[in-house]
């Protein structure tokens, strides 16, 4: 769901400098061009990639409630606004220079990254956890200049 949030908010233009758009804009293009499922999942996503406590790294600029560390929810969707920050777009960087595979999309009416062209170790920053047909998985996050000195030796 992360790689469909970016890839849309790439494809309405939501650089880290131009104004927010609604969220439940940014919502409705996910689901209606690449996820077909619940709007839940995928605002719950896009507010995750908002919270400095959920990400190491965030890679969504939200403006608005998008919860707190004492579990307080985030404000309905037609109440936020988003935009990408600095970090997603080094992840989508380079998606126009035939570096990636295209799909077609749920209903093949579209085309859509199969994965994203990353400058970003964003799997080593941000980790990941969660549970997928029966595989669990959990990465914790790393902090970057750990992970550069780690490529320097």
């Amino acid at each position: 769901v992360h790689r469909r949030i970016l890839y849309a908010m790439h494809e309405l233009g939501l650089t880290s400098k131009v104004a927010y758009k609604k969220s439940a804009r940014i919502v409705g293009d996910v689901i209606g061009k690449y996820h077909p499922h619940g709007d839940n999942a995928v605002y719950g996503a896009l507010v995750r990639m908002a919270q400095d406590f959920s990400m190491r790294l965030e890679l969504v600029d939200g403006q608005g409630n998008f919860g707190s560390i004492d579990g307080d929810n985030a404000a309905a969707m037609r109440y936020t606004e988003a935009r990408m920050t600095k970090a997603s777009e080094e992840i989508l960087r380079d998606i126009d220079k035939d570096t990636i595979d295209f799909v077609p999309n749920y209903d093949d009416t579209l085309k859509e990254p199969d994965i994203l062209p990353s400058r970003l170790p964003n799997l080593l920053v941000n980790g990941a956890n969660g549970i997928a047909v029966g595989m669990a998985t959990s990465i914790p996050p790393h902090r970057m200049d750990e992970i550069i000195d780690a490529l320097i030796h």
